[in-house]
């Protein structure tokens, strides 16, 4: 029996545009009073940096760190946003002084649409009590358990591609890790005739965020934000039948739908529905938007480097024969040149680019005074691209995870996952997915990616290449036994 969750739910989230505007102009004028001034920056309004926060952050993040330190302002329209950018920041928003930030008012609250009270949009106990519950489902025996389910899928998938074929593997890679996630995180067994319903009224409802950010703000008929409440209406209908089938036949579920349902509140009734609704489809968009974006930008980098591709296939070669991997050969220290490859992607491309925090009291980040009730911001992207800590940092090159190397990096510098308390939940199952899928392909054949279309990075809500990514279908070629 599971410790129940006596936390109370969170307020309501008042996802009004108004409403929050007015929030943060109060918030603003509160601080002021205090005394303690924002942090240097461009702390004037500007449609030029409001454009490029949501364009082009990185350079506007790592030119404003040149400028005026690690610790910095930048307004955007009506709110000031406080970056913190450095790996001695990122330790200290994370793990050190964690307690100084919540994540339900920063621009989490942006997903609230679609994830409702998620894991992404609450706090305090309530986060620490479920994220203990549903931390079971992603131990490293249970990852290992599905992990033959991320082959078995990749292969099918990965067996009708076709030589000489053109495919956009961004979203190649959505379907697929959709179907992964469906059935390694909901339990879906294999040909369920719900899967696709399923599959198609979620992307319908993370449709609002394949929008540049302005339009996702519109309110009304015939806007996407519209379209994406009638797809989250069937999405609930669809998941709320799902635990009500559960329910109705006494059988334990698979996975971390089994350890919700299997829970109970503080009367020692079960869970609300409604929350369960919402961390599984939270741990369906994280599980499956992250491997979808890492993967594509990892085959296009291996598409351009040759050498470093070559050093995979040689791995896998040597390691596995002529086989596909098995679930305890994807743990992460079997096939190292693998991992190198995985973690460099993530250096250049962090999925969970952004970690939004807003201030619950005074603080200060690395000497810098902050006030109460500040958004502040971290950024893996951006501290994954500073010079000091990753030299030449635009170049892809895997060796930088080399053990002696890797372990020379200060605490905060690599942060693909976040840290502490908030370390992202499905990290393991991310992992083992990516390992599988890279393997799979990687056996089979060559993605080139075509040399006319590089990717145009979008960053809502999470990194990925904005209208997808094409790569044409060759038969592996190349071997090195280079690191």
């Amino acid at each position: 029996m599971s410790t129940p969750i006596t936390a109370p739910p969170p307020p309501p989230f008042d996802e009004r545009l108004v409403p929050q505007a007015v929030a943060v102009l109060r918030a603003e004028r509160r601080a002021r009073r205090t005394g303690v001034p924002l942090p240097a920056g461009s702390r004037g309004p500007s449609w030029r940096n409001t454009y490029a926060t949501l364009a082009d952050p990185l350079r506007l993040l790592l030119d404003h760190r040149r400028r005026f330190g690690p610790v910095f302002t930048i307004r955007t329209v009506h709110e000031p946003v406080v970056w913190a950018i450095g790996a001695p920041e990122n330790h200290q928003i994370l793990v050190s002084d964690a307690d100084a930030y919540q994540w339900r008012e920063s621009r989490f609250g942006d997903l609230h649409p679609v994830l409702g009270d998620g894991m992404l949009n609450i706090d305090g106990q309530l986060h620490h009590q479920l994220r203990r519950l549903m931390l079971p489902a992603f131990h490293r025996e249970q990852v290992e358990a599905v992990a033959d389910i991320m082959v078995s899928e990749g292969v099918r998938a990965a067996e009708r591609l076709e030589p000489g074929a053109e495919i956009d593997l961004y979203a190649w890679t959505r379907e697929l890790a959709l179907r992964i996630a469906l059935r390694g995180l909901l339990g879906l067994r294999e040909g369920d005739s719900r899967a696709p319903a399923l599959a198609d009224a979620f992307e319908r409802a993370l449709g609002l965020y394949g929008h540049p950010f302005v339009v996702q703000l519109l309110r009304g008929p015939r806007t996407p934000y519209a379209t994406a409440q009638r797809a989250c209406g069937e999405l609930d209908a669809l998941v709320r039948a799902l635990i009500d089938d559960h329910r109705a036949q006494g059988a334990d579920a698979p996975g971390v739908l089994g350890l919700l349902l299997g829970a109970t509140d503080a009367d020692g009734q079960p869970l609300d529905e409604q929350l369960v609704r919402d961390q599984l489809v939270t741990l369906l968009f994280a599980g499956h938007d992250t491997t979808t974006a890492t993967l594509t930008f990892m085959m296009y980098e291996l598409g351009r480097t040759p050498a470093a591709r070559a050093a995979v296939r040689t791995e896998l070669a040597e390691v596995l024969g002529d086989r596909d991997p098995r679930a305890g050969e994807l743990d992460g220290t079997t096939l190292p040149v693998l991992e190198r490859t995985l973690d460099e992607t993530l250096r250049r491309y962090p999925a969970a680019w952004v970690g939004p925090r807003r201030t619950v009291r005074d603080t200060e980040i690395s000497g810098v005074k902050v006030p109460a009730g500040i958004a502040v911001h971290y950024c893996s992207w951006a501290t994954h691209h500073l010079p000091d800590l990753f030299p030449d940092p635009l170049a892809f090159e895997p060796a930088r995870f080399l053990p002696e190397r890797a372990k020379a990096l200060p605490k905060g510098a690599y942060v693909p996952f976040g840290g502490g308390s908030r370390m992202c939940l499905g990290k393991r199952f991310g992992q083992y997915g990516l390992r599988a899928l890279a393997a799979v392909l990687l056996r089979r054949v060559d993605l080139d990616p075509d040399p006319g279309d590089a990717p145009r990075i979008t960053t809502t809500p999470t990194l990925g290449p904005r209208g997808g990514l094409r790569f044409a279908v060759n038969a592996p070629t190349g071997r090195s036994t280079s690191p």
